[in-house]
């Protein structure tokens, strides 16, 4: 959602959300953390039982997952390190700077959150094996008690348990989705209908903004850390993704089609990684020529008319980062035996502490 102008002949990163308040509403759909983490629980429900079933320990699948997740990220920390420090010695305003390489380093901030959520999987995965929908409720209700201590009795250090909570409550959506738990459109539609109605509700009667995504001068923000909303938030999505299942499958068995689909799902965590990246490295070239394109004020009709070209200028970027940093997705299989549990959960609370 950041909005590069210049005004004056100084660069602003500014915010769409900030400058066009009606975009507020898009992130209902724009926010995609929640499809994010369910189709992660799909997946790694999956995965831990095939390695169940195939005798792997849990210190052996988490190791590969940490390898499978963590890999990627060490070329953006490589590139951003020294880069922005040599951006700052070659005398690029010290704002300018930390504002893009926060805005470029988002999705490794968030990736830390993931790790966590993979680490609890096979106790998240147990409760839903136990409990079914009730382990989701479980981890709803919690994140509603943090809200109401934080938000309620400013409670403030409580607020960032809710990154396990809400974030644990809509990977298990991703287990009812992997055991077909979810059948029939009547079923669907009121799945999405209730996500729907719960968000509405928190919005109208609670304290919590319409928008999804943080922005600058929000006083409460419902993404950083997460509240409740963002569970309804995921109820809803989910509800639309399964009425969508059936349409994508059909869609998918066309040859052409899936072959797209496999390409870039083959790098979607170097897209996830880089794609903010490859905006900053747009700015900078276009400041390089004297800005054009950023001169369009946020929110006008030029502004508007202009996106597809930058969307378009952003892939183009998008594409040298694939090229080179592509094959880091993919990292060789590690034959070792598997190790003491200490070990992956130790390099868990280290990944996290380094990137979060």
């Amino acid at each position: 959602m950041a909005a590069p102008e210049v005004i004056g002949g100084e660069i602003r990163i500014g915010h769409a959300l900030t400058d066009i308040p009606w975009t507020r509403g898009l992130t209902w759909v724009l926010q995609v953390m929640p499809v994010f983490f369910f189709v992660g629980g799909f997946s790694n429900a999956l995965g831990l039982r095939s390695a169940r079933a195939k005798g792997v320990p849990y210190s052996q699948w988490l190791r590969d997952r940490l390898r499978r997740l963590i890999v990627p990220v060490l070329p953006v920390l490589a590139l951003w390190a020294p880069g922005a420090w040599l951006a700052v010695t070659s005398g690029v305003d010290t704002e300018l700077v930390r504002v893009g390489s926060q805005a470029a380093l988002v999705p490794v901030w968030f990736l830390a959150t993931y790790v966590v959520i993979v680490a609890m999987a096979p106790l998240t995965l147990a409760m839903w094996e136990r409990f079914g929908l009730g382990a989701f409720f479980m981890f709803a209700a919690a994140a509603a008690a943090v809200d109401i201590a934080y938000i309620g009795y400013e409670v403030d250090p409580v607020r960032w348990l809710n990154y396990a909570f809400v974030w644990n409550a809509v990977h298990i959506l991703g287990y009812a989705w992997a055991d077909g738990r979810i059948q029939g459109l009547v079923q669907r539609a009121g799945i999405a209908v209730a996500g729907f109605a719960s968000l509405m509700a928190l919005i109208i009667i609670g304290p919590y903004p319409v928008s999804m995504v943080g922005f600058a001068g929000e006083t409460i923000t419902n993404s950083n850390p997460p509240k409740v909303t963002l569970v309804a938030l995921a109820v809803f999505q989910f509800g639309l993704a399964m009425l969508l299942e059936s349409p994508a499958r059909r869609w998918l068995d066309k040859v052409r089609t899936w072959t797209g689909v496999v390409a870039v799902n083959g790098s979607i965590m170097t897209i996830y990684l880089w794609h903010l990246t490859a905006m900053v490295a747009v700015v900078g070239v276009l400041l390089l020529f004297g800005g054009p394109g950023l001169g369009f004020e946020v929110g006008t009709t030029s502004w508007w008319l202009t996106r597809p070209v930058w969307l378009a200028f952003m892939t183009l970027m998008l594409i040298p980062f694939l090229v080179a940093f592509g094959r880091f997705e993919r990292p060789r299989t590690d034959l070792r035996p598997a190790p003491p549990v200490w070990k992956p959960v130790l390099a868990t609370v280290a990944v996290c502490a380094g990137l979060g």
